[in-house]
């Protein structure tokens, strides 16, 4: 039998809301009046997170609100947050433009069919930054590769870092940059070497339960990352079954007519075919990547019908 696991102990100031997959994982600070959360879901899930932070809140207003990166899971809960508390929202600097005139093309949300409110941003964050959240004190780490404007947040003392998509326990997230031929592979090896230096006694990931194995967890992902850019199809085959399960995710069971026209209709689903795999057309290519997810269960075809997996 595998061995109990027992989760990291964290300052009583910290709190971690692991989320399911469609919605990053969420960390509450209250330390008195100061209150923060790091990360807030998908925005299909924002009524949870509203009522998440609330609970743990115990009455207190949300005073701040930090994005790791922008990507929709990670900053969907963002609107209903700010219409609720009206937080001082901390955003990675490189994406304000963006934010302030709302760009769905440069945000990433139509490029993957997702969704995302809008939502406002009072300052930002990067490489080198100090925070303080829950009376610990934070240092900002860049952290591109995934997105290329994401960051972390370390904390020296604690040794506790929040990785977001950098790291988690099996891997990291997708490597978007390379999906439309920009460097990215380069970047996230920089970031695994940049982990492996801060000496991290706990992680705290995007998805996923924190873990304190971190040598572990860098010798996975450096496995990984070595697998996908000696083919960088493999990356796109991984992204297009990560972009399926997440819609997925989100509506449960569609049509495999329906799901073909998302496909067809969704930007960067068009991209990665031109670029990577023209070889077959895309009810070809659905067809081999459904049976990919359905073998390693994290879908089942029934009939006409796709059906979610948990």
């Amino acid at each position: 039998m595998p061995d109990a696991f027992t989760p990291p102990v964290l300052p009583s100031t910290m709190r971690v809301f692991e989320r399911g997959w469609l919605s990053a994982n969420n960390i509450l600070f209250v330390d008195g009046d100061d209150t923060a959360l790091v990360d807030s879901g998908y925005v299909t899930h924002a009524p949870q997170t509203l009522a998440l932070a609330e609970a743990g809140l115990g009455g207190k207003p949300l005073r701040r609100l930090v994005n790791t990166h922008l990507h929709s899971d990670h900053c969907g809960g963002n609107a209903i947050l700010q219409r609720r508390w009206q937080p001082r929202t901390l955003i990675p600097a490189a994406e304000a433009a963006a934010v302030r005139s709302w760009d769905d093309d440069l945000l990433s949300y139509r490029a993957t069919g997702q969704q995302c409110d809008r939502f406002a941003f009072d300052g930002v964050v990067q490489d080198g930054d100090a925070l303080r959240l829950g009376g610990i004190d934070w240092q900002v780490v860049a952290a591109p590769g995934h997105d290329p404007h994401a960051v972390m947040l370390f904390a020296p003392h604690e040794r506790i870092l929040i990785s977001g998509d950098a790291l988690w326990e099996n891997g990291f997230g997708v490597i978007f940059p390379e999906l439309d031929g920009e460097s990215g592979f380069a970047e996230q090896a920089a970031v695994l070497a940049r982990i492996a230096t801060l000496g991290a006694r706990v992680v705290i990931p995007g998805h996923g339960r924190p873990f304190t194995d971190v040598d572990a967890a860098l010798e996975v992902a450096g496995g990984r990352l070595a697998y996908l850019s000696a083919d960088p199809a493999r990356n796109a085959a991984h992204a297009v079954k990560v972009l399926l399960k997440f819609k997925l995710l989100e509506q449960q069971r569609m049509s495999h007519a329906a799901l073909l026209a998302w496909v067809g209709q969704t930007p960067l689903m068009r991209r990665i075919h031109a670029r990577f795999l023209a070889g077959e057309d895309f009810g070809a290519m659905l067809a081999r990547m459904l049976a990919s997810l359905a073998k390693a269960g994290a879908v089942a075809v029934e009939g006409d019908e796709v059906h979610n997996r948990d």
